[in-house]
């Protein structure tokens, strides 16, 4: 199959979610500001996809949107690595209650392209974007999402017919495929959402039923950061310099 080409995709990232699992923090801080070193999640994240090329981005804002805003317009000494000039960056506020599939449905008319990027503000990944952009046009599906195999949060116990345990996994990898964001999606994707969708509910389900979802299998390292522990857990990786998502 021929793949056509498009102009290069922009990046929309959803920044808009009130981050409640991770406690007191977003009290204070909106999620993406939430710092991975002396660095917010969001500027790793744009710093994966600025090292495959990628690099205009759009914000969708909600929650704590105007310190998002802010940090850009005055952002603090930052590595080199991080320098936030090096991003074209559109702000687009998208209300503070909406969910993620109205958020999308939202900054529609700022899309000019036939395809885009689109992720949530609170995942990491060593994926290659080129490679999954590549992926998603020879497919031709309207949306493409990365699959991965991520851990239970719980250890998982097998039991026989009188309720022994004869087996004990603590946290293994699921054998089920998760949602991992990291998606890219065809412009026609609009025409599946409304202002009021959760993106992951009745969008889902239509593309699944037209079989316009096509999943991009992602083996390598990926970690979201829902809970307080888990930011606790990616800034050990990064002071340890063990960050596999770092890719530069």
């Amino acid at each position: 199959m021929r793949v056509k080409r498009t102009r290069s995709p922009r990046v929309v990232i959803l920044c808009g979610g009130k981050g409640l699992r991770l406690g007191d923090t977003s009290k204070i801080t909106p999620k993406p500001l939430v710092r991975i070193g002396r660095v917010p999640i969001l500027l790793h994240l744009m710093k994966i996809y600025s090292c495959y090329g990628f690099n205009n981005f759009i914000l969708c804002l909600g929650h704590k949107g105007e310190m998002i805003k802010k940090y850009f317009a005055h952002p603090p000494h930052l590595p080199a690595a991080f320098n936030p000039s090096q991003f074209r960056i559109t702000f687009a506020d998208t209300g503070l209650e909406t969910d993620t599939g109205g958020r999308v449905k939202r900054i529609e008319v700022l899309i000019e392209e036939d395809d885009f990027f689109l992720t949530y503000a609170d995942g990491l990944a060593s994926i290659d974007l080129q490679d999954q952009y590549a992926f998603h046009l020879r497919e031709g599906k309207i949306f493409t999402m990365t699959c991965v195999k991520a851990r239970s949060q719980f250890g998982i116990a097998k039991l026989n017919r009188q309720s022994v345990v004869v087996d004990f996994n603590q946290k293994p990898c699921l054998t089920q495929w998760v949602n991992g964001g990291f998606f890219v999606c065809n412009r026609r994707v609009f025409d599946y959402l409304s202002v009021d969708d959760c993106l992951e509910e009745e969008p889902f389900q239509k593309l699944v039923s037209d079989r316009q979802l096509q999943a991009y299998k992602f083996k390598g390292f990926w970690a979201g950061m829902d809970t307080y522990k888990d930011s606790m857990m990616l800034n050990e990786e990064w002071s340890q310099n063990r960050a596999k998502w770092k890719i530069w």
